[in-house]
């Protein structure tokens, strides 16, 4: 009994710091301050404490108690619904919104994140049972590596080259590159084009990632994640001043031109660069039989 109460002690501590490790507020302010933070806390300890008690209750044969782990995936079902539909709301009122693949993105990680909570606690318990606290604690410490290795996807920079390229206006023509963007009517927002206007290319690496930064989800994340960072500049009822991507139709190739609050070329490229590729972005035609 009391090893019980201990692999449970040790079980409960590992997932929670493993929920702490992967709860992160970064510019994207999302979880928020403090409230979101709390849900997440909260949840994240009751998933360690559903991993490590049903240790004791399969080695006590209460088979009973592993229905508790069902009812728990249809409550993080539901943490996923509520995190997609509060960010939707939420996205109405950007500037430049996220767009749906980001935010279901998002709600997939929130999910899948308490998943990864019960599967610590659940192994940290079951190591306690077999080899003492000791080997609890060297599995614990294996298993948050594990929950680490799982927050790192791939970055933009993993499947296309990031550079620089002249924004250039043939009349009322805009082009990034030899990349048509768009139509701009007024000499006005021409002008405020020429002086803060940026533009990149993004050449992808193969034919893989051509689809993948084709993905409309894909390029709006790209355009939110430099317009949260450097700022807009633009408020509402200016639609000629709205960032855009537009794709080369020749070779796949994606435009992106953007009108930043704070006009610095080099770190907008890093931003581009270091943004995640999206879970419903990634398309492999390359792995199709029909190519065989």
């Amino acid at each position: 009994m009391e090893n019980y109460t201990l692999a449970i002690i040790i079980g409960v501590l590992v997932g929670f710091v493993s929920r702490l490790l992967m709860l992160r507020t970064d510019y994207r302010q999302y979880p928020t301050y403090p409230h979101g933070r709390v849900i997440h806390i909260s949840l994240g300890l009751i998933a360690a404490g559903l991993g490590a008690i049903a240790v004791p209750a399969l080695f006590e044969q209460d088979y009973t108690a592993i229905t508790f782990l069902a009812l728990a995936a249809q409550q993080f079902r539901d943490v996923r619904n509520m995190e997609r539909n509060s960010l939707q709301q939420l996205d109405e009122m950007e500037l430049v919104p996220r767009g749906s693949t980001y935010i279901e993105g998002i709600a997939m990680v929130f999910e899948g994140r308490n998943y990864l909570v019960i599967f610590s606690a659940f192994l940290t318990s079951l190591s306690t049972v077999f080899w003492g606290w000791q080997g609890g604690v060297i599995i614990g410490i294996l298993t948050l590596v594990v929950d680490a290795s799982f927050m790192s996807g791939k970055l933009v920079k993993d499947v296309a080259e990031v550079r620089q390229a002249d924004v250039r206006i043939d009349g009322p023509d805009l082009y990034v590159d030899d990349i048509y963007i768009m139509n701009v009517g007024l000499e006005d927002t021409r002008e405020k084009i020429k002086k803060v206007g940026l533009g990149f290319v993004l050449t992808p690496h193969n034919e893989n990632s051509i689809v993948t930064i084709s993905n409309i989800g894909q390029r709006q994340a790209i355009l939110h994640d430099v317009s949260t960072i450097l700022g807009v500049y633009r408020d509402t009822g200016e639609p000629s001043l709205v960032p855009l991507s537009k794709r080369s139709l020749d070779d796949g190739r994606l435009g992106v031109f953007l009108i930043p609050q704070n006009r610095n070329p080099r770190k907008a490229m890093e931003i581009i660069r270091h943004v995640p590729v999206l879970e419903g972005a990634i398309r492999m035609p390359s792995e199709s039989e029909a190519n065989e």
